[in-house]
């Protein structure tokens, strides 16, 4: 059932996200679009609950407890940046808007992915804080045994990422002109 309500979570996210724009841009209703974009997190804390309801109710932890955390600590870090970048493309595409401003070159590309992954180890930290919330929640330490586990395997995540910045670092881009 986690599964379900996780790709369900991530459906609404992505439907409030396109309709809290087209609100805004193709209806000229701005109070309900921020009304649907701020609604967004509302989802994050159902999965959460979901999640750890189903831990409490007998299910050992796994992948799927996993994912909530993640999940909810992605939208904490990258949730507002997700809706600015989708704004700016539908803005642009709909409402005559500018295009959207591309990624930075030269020195403040390094800076840029610096920052990108920081916030990724950021969430990191926020997903590792919730797995220990959780198991505090459900309070039976057999059932939350593989979350330092998960814990663990999640922390690739951050290394992987810190590919990007080293590149950068290392081998800097040089400032392309834009006419």
């Amino acid at each position: 059932m986690v599964f379900a309500v996780i790709i369900a979570c991530e459906i609404g996210f992505w439907v409030l996200i396109a309709l809290g724009l087209a609100s805004r841009y193709l209806w000229n209703k701005r109070t309900l679009s921020n009304v649907l974009l701020l609604s967004t997190p509302v989802l994050d804390l159902i999965l959460l609950a979901v999640a750890v309801l189903d831990m409490r109710s007998g299910a050992s932890f796994d992948l799927r407890h996993g994912l909530a955390a993640a999940y909810l600590a992605y939208s904490i870090v990258f949730g507002r940046r997700t809706i600015k970048w989708a704004d700016a493309k539908f803005r642009h595409r709909y409402a005559g808007g500018p295009p959207p401003t591309p990624a930075p070159t030269g020195p403040a590309r390094k800076r840029y992915e610096w920052g990108v992954w920081l916030r990724i180890l950021l969430a990191y930290g926020i997903a590792c804080g919730v797995l220990v919330a959780m198991a505090w929640m459900v309070g039976d330490s057999s059932a939350t045994s593989g979350i330092y586990e998960f814990m663990g395997g999640l922390a690739r995540v951050p290394l992987i990422a810190l590919i990007w910045p080293v590149s950068y670092t290392i081998w800097p881009k040089k400032e392309e002109t834009r006419a």
